[in-house]
């Protein structure tokens, strides 16, 4: 009855609403956002601050559910293309190739969005607004949500989240395709089981230096529409309510004039977490001034009472449903199809075969190689036996990560291996071990008994293929695995877990050609491996076509390219405690140890070499710094190589990073062929932050080195198939503001 009253009232509203100004196309986004929020009311307005937003038929107004996830593809929406996840991402330090799966993710969702409309549908997982990407930087390789990011450089991880906001969102110069929302802002990266009252303290240079700068360029570079505020605090004030965070920075520094939503929850954090106001009435009227203008939640419900006791002004709610409006508005969701370019999206685009392909370039493309002694591989497709053995040789959800959608036809390790040889090899499998201890629940076969199938499996061939790691079982977000190793989805060690760690070493005594191959989301000790195993591959959890993907490069049919978005530490005892949020002795522009293998690192089938490279010796402070460079491929195969500019300050007069990525550019080369390449240094990559928080550029020297990977490194962390050059440029003149 209430439907059909419903219906009758928005029929008879038909004529009126034809007429009025906020469902003129023809009138700029934000001034129909205006004319509408004059005509509702109080109760209309805060109705539609929740992430689950009512219809109001009267001004007609559809259902609204801002809630979904495309971290690496639609998600949680049915059927679609899965890409490796934001870690691999970041492991093909490839911008061109994350806008263009961003574009097609955006594409599958509109297509999406469209169909479950035409059905009635606008619940969750089914809108255009999507929580992704994140650019939390990856601090610390115990956070199991690390797997999200691209990993723990802000530069890299900026660039990428702008190549990811912009496929996203579209070029339209009316009309989004769809909303990106890069979180979580800011200073967020665990511990997970904490976050709802952590306080997380680093200070300014900290803060500027590393937790913002990929904020920053999603802001004023990509056009993000929209920001996730983090649960935890920053410097004692949560940042869901940080007048400082949203408002000072967010809004007035960089000119953000999109919308803010909380995390799930975290509007409740101010009163029950944070415990820092006496009421949720309270909660909702400090979030809603100090900028965040959406909840995640139900908590925005307590705004009438905050009105009523005078905690917040109406016209404060105002601006704040304003803003979202003005993003419906932009997403076209009032206006003709005809009139949007998106809007016609097909259903049919969704899970393409070009998609699957896209899936499998990218899958390809985040292969990192980690160990090659002795050019072990690639194997040659002649061998007639070969055993496939691990926990993740034929595991589905190890391909997924997490926040992830449900492809169409999976291709696990095991599955690649046997599509690549065929008929002419037998390919056997065995598990060999359980993931990790604890959890043996409901194995039917006794570990003695799991260890035995693939040492006969191991014994009778010809070679292995070892597929190792972690799972999304293990780490993630606030999880409640309590297992050795790990701890509410983060983790307490580096290594891997112990099954897995017998099982390699009792194969490796077989003395048989092997192959280790890594799937997991966050950086693994692997100290036993990289002395002991000829050849390592990391594979992250890599997308539906993982499978193919890690047999063309086993089999020689793709030359990995993929690099380290982290480092790979030799233990968790060479890392600060993980509560610390300072960055001294993290990441590797801070860390003064010794690597397993460094951020930047990975091999090839091929050679490189780095020659004719030009830079000026001096530039007055605040201009431009010129650098080329000829890269030539010197081997016998084509290859992909990953151009790495890093920038040291050699005089500065307060602390700064050891070294920072500057630039980056991913070449395919064929044998023999070269190209020249040219990076712009910005006067902001020669800044520091002085005592006094104030950013400037100070005279004085700097190294620039250029080549295909971090320098500094020898041994089994060194990429002894690329050179590296570097030189000196002085900073004349007197300090400049940047």
């Amino acid at each position: 009855m209430k439907n059909f009253i419903a219906c009758i009232l928005f029929a008879l509203a038909g004529p009126v609403l034809a007429q009025a100004p906020w469902l003129n196309p023809e009138l700029p986004a934000g001034e129909r956002a205006r004319r509408l929020v004059r005509e509702m009311t109080l109760e209309e307005k805060i109705s539609q601050m929740q992430h689950s937003a009512s219809a109001i038929s009267r001004l007609g107004i559809p259902a609204c559910n801002w809630w979904n996830e495309a971290l690496h593809g639609v998600a949680r929406a049915g059927i679609a293309t899965v890409f490796p996840q934001a870690i691999g991402l970041g492991a093909t330090w490839d911008e061109a190739l994350v806008g263009r799966i961003a574009a097609v993710i955006g594409d599958e969702a509109r297509a999406k969005h469209h169909e479950f409309v035409r059905q009635g549908k606008r619940g969750i997982y089914q809108g255009l607004t999507f929580w992704s990407p994140n650019i939390n930087i990856f601090r610390d390789p115990r956070w199991g949500r690390g797997q999200e990011t691209y990993g723990e450089d802000p530069f890299l991880t900026g660039r990428l989240g702008v190549a990811f906001v912009k496929g996203l969102q579209g070029d339209d110069p009316r009309y989004f395709k769809a909303i990106a929302t890069p979180k979580h802002y800011a200073v967020h990266s665990g511990p997970e089981p904490e976050r709802h009252g952590f306080d997380a303290i680093a200070g300014e240079r900290d803060l500027r230096e590393t937790y913002l700068p990929a904020f920053e360029m999603c802001v004023r570079e990509g056009g993000a529409q929209s920001i996730m505020c983090a649960y935890n605090r920053y410097e004692g004030e949560p940042c869901c309510s940080s007048t400082l965070l949203m408002t000072s920075i967010l809004r007035r520094e960089w000119g953000f004039d999109g919308y803010i939503v909380s995390d799930c929850g975290a509007i409740s954090d101010i009163l029950y977490g944070h415990k820092m106001v006496p009421g949720m009435a309270a909660a909702a009227a400090r979030a809603v001034i100090s900028g965040c203008d959406l909840s995640c939640g139900e908590e925005y419900g307590a705004l009438a009472e905050a009105v009523r006791e005078g905690l917040i002004a109406e016209t404060e709610i105002d601006t704040a449903v304003e803003r979202l409006f003005t993003a419906r508005f932009r997403l076209g969701e009032f206006d003709p199809p005809e009139r949007v370019p998106y809007a016609r999206i097909p259903y049919t685009i969704n899970d393409r075969p070009e998609h699957d392909r896209l899936a499998l370039e990218a899958a390809c493309a985040s292969l990192v190689l980690l160990k090659n002694e002795g050019n072990a591989l690639p194997w040659p497709k002649t061998l007639k036996k070969i055993a496939v053995i691990g926990p993740n040789a034929d595991n589905l959800e190890v391909l997924l990560g997490n926040y992830n959608g449900t492809p169409s036809h999976p291709v696990t390790p095991l599955q690649g291996i046997r599509d690549k040889l065929g008929a002419q090899a037998s390919v056997t499998y065995a598990r060999g071990c359980i993931l990790a201890e604890g959890m043996a629940a409901g194995e039917k076969r006794s570990a003695a008994a799991l260890l035995e199938e693939a040492l006969q499996a191991a014994r009778t061939a010809e070679a292995v293929v070892l597929c190792l790691g972690i799972s999304p079982r293990l780490e993630g977000e606030e999880m409640e695995v309590q297992v050795p190793g790990f701890h509410g989805g983060d983790r307490t060690s580096l290594d891997l877990p112990a099954p897995q760690q017998e099982l390699m070493e009792r194969l490796a005594a077989l003395d048989k050609p092997t192959v280790l191959v890594l799937l997991n989301g966050s950086a693994l000790a692997v100290n036993w491996a990289n002395a002991r195993i000829p050849a390592i591959l990391e594979a992250w959890y890599t997308g539906q076509r993982a499978g193919t993907a890690i047999a063309d490069a086993l089999f020689g049919d793709y030359n990995p390219g993929g690099r380290l978005p982290v480092t790979f530490y030799k233990s968790a005892a060479d890392l600060p405690p993980f509560h610390e949020y300072t960055m001294a002795g993290r990441t590797y522009r801070y860390f003064t140890g010794e690597p397993l293998y460094p951020f930047g690192h990975g091999l090839s089938y091929t050679t490189f070499d780095y020659t004719e490279f030009k830079m000026p010796e001096k530039v007055r402070a605040g201009e431009e710094v010129s650098v080329q460079v000829t890269v030539k491929n010197t081997g016998a195969r084509a290859g992909d190589e990953v151009v790495q500019l890093y920038v040291r300050d050699e005089q500065a007069p307060v602390p700064v990073p050891l070294r920072s990525l500057a630039g980056f550019r991913r070449l395919h080369l064929q044998p023999g062929e070269s190209r020249r390449i040219s990076f712009l240094i910005t006067p902001r990559q020669l800044s520091l932050i002085t005592d006094e928080g104030e950013r400037i550029v100070e005279p004085g020297w700097f190294t620039v080195t250029i080549g295909g990977k971090q320098p500094g490194f020898s041994g089994s962390a060194d990429n002894s198939g690329t050179t590296v050059v570097q030189a000196r440029v002085e900073i004349t003149g007197e300090p400049a503001l940047e």
